[in-house]
């Protein structure tokens, strides 16, 4: 499963979100948006965060600086009075069927970098893809959609 972080919906700001859940969302961070995570289970949330929140048996690590929790604890510490460093939240995630990923990465159809905190949880998402290439020493202008013919 994959979790797209770089698409906000617009409509759709934290808090009330987090009150349509019956979680009180006046207490959440001032401007933070929910992401559109992917285009399925887009009524599940995913929020991704900080190392410094856990959910005993319900905290996934991904990598060094981020954790993925799914569950309303999560949504409950965002707006306690310790709630995580850094966080995002996300419906909907993107998959792919049992091999699938695997076979694109071994048919190099995927650009694949290191795993960046910083990144993930920084709040300019219009950039955020260009940046994310330019980590890798890509840059968008010279990437091609189509294949050509030799």
């Amino acid at each position: 499963m994959g979790i797209i972080l770089n698409k906000a919906v617009d409509d759709l700001p934290l808090p009330e979100l987090l009150d349509q859940l019956g979680v009180d969302g006046a207490e959440a961070p001032n401007g933070q948006h929910v992401l559109s995570g992917g285009p399925v289970g887009r009524d599940r949330g995913f929020v991704l965060h900080s190392e410094d929140f856990d959910s005993e048996g319900a905290t996934l690590a991904v990598s060094e600086g981020v954790c993925m929790t799914a569950t309303r604890d999560v949504l409950h510490a965002i707006t306690s009075d310790n709630p995580p460093e850094c966080f995002v939240l996300a419906l909907g995630y993107s998959g792919w069927s049992a091999g699938q990923l695997e076979q694109e990465l071994a048919d190099n159809v995927w650009l694949v970098g290191d795993a960046d905190a910083g990144l993930v949880f920084d709040h300019s998402y219009s950039t955020k893809w260009s940046r994310a290439l330019a980590r890798i020493g890509v840059s968008p202008d010279r990437l091609q959609v189509s294949g050509g013919r030799a």
